[in-house]
C-alpha cells in the first residue's frame, strides 16, 4: 500500500497530464480532419480541447511546484549561504501557500455556484462544474505540492543538506 503511494506521489501528475494531452491532440486532430475533409466541426471538439487545456495547465502547475520548476529569478541564490538558500526557498513556498488558499477558497465558491444553478456547457451539455473544478482541484494539488515541498526544505535545514533546487533547464 505504502509503495503504491509513493508511486502515485511520484507519477499522478504525470499520467494526468499525458491522459489531458492525448486527449487534446486527438480530439484537435479529428476536429481539423473534419473541417478539412468535410467542411464540417462540432461545438463539443473545441470543448473537450479549451477543458483539457484548462485541466493540463493547472495540473502542470502542480507539478511545477513539486520540481521547482517554475520560472524564478535566482541570481540571489548563487550569493547566499546553503541556510540562507533554504530559509528563502521557504518563504517563497509560504508566500505562495497563502496565495494558493486564497485562492482555492474563491474557486470553490465558483464551482458551489454553478452547482447550485446547474449550469452546462453549450457544446456537450455536460454540467460545468466538472469544467470548473480544474481551478480548485489545480490549487489543491499545489498546496499539497508546497506542503510536501516545505517539509522537504525543513528536513534539509535541520539536516545541514543543500536545498532541493529542481533540475535545470540550462546549464
Amino acid at each position: 500500500m505504502i509503495d503504491a503511494l509513493r508511486i502515485l506521489d511520484r507519477n499522478a501528475e504525470r499520467w494526468a497530464l499525458l491522459a489531458f494531452y492525448a486527449m487534446l491532440v486527438a480530439t484537435m486532430f479529428i476536429e481539423v480532419l473534419r473541417r478539412e475533409i468535410f467542411a464540417h466541426s462540432s461545438i463539443w471538439g473545441e470543448e473537450i480541447v479549451r477543458y483539457s487545456f484548462i485541466y493540463l495547465a493547472w495540473i502542470g502547475a502542480a507539478a511545477a511546484v513539486r520540481e521547482r520548476g517554475h520560472i524564478r529569478i535566482d541570481v540571489v541564490m548563487h550569493y547566499v549561504s546553503p541556510g540562507t538558500r533554504a530559509l528563502l526557498y521557504i518563504f517563497g513556498d509560504l508566500v505562495m501557500f497563502a496565495v494558493a488558499v486564497v485562492a482555492l477558497y474563491w474557486s470553490l465558491e465558483t464551482v458551489l455556484v454553478s452547482a447550485k444553478f446547474g449550469s452546462v456547457s453549450h457544446g456537450l451539455r455536460v454540467s460545468m462544474v466538472w469544467f470548473l473544478a480544474a481551478v480548485p482541484i489545480g490549487f489543491a494539488l499545489v498546496i499539497l505540492r508546497l506542503v510536501q515541498s516545505f517539509l522537504r526544505d525543513l528536513s534539509d535545514l535541520r539536516n545541514g543538506r543543500p536545498v532541493y533546487e529542481g533540475d535545470r533547464l540550462f546549464d
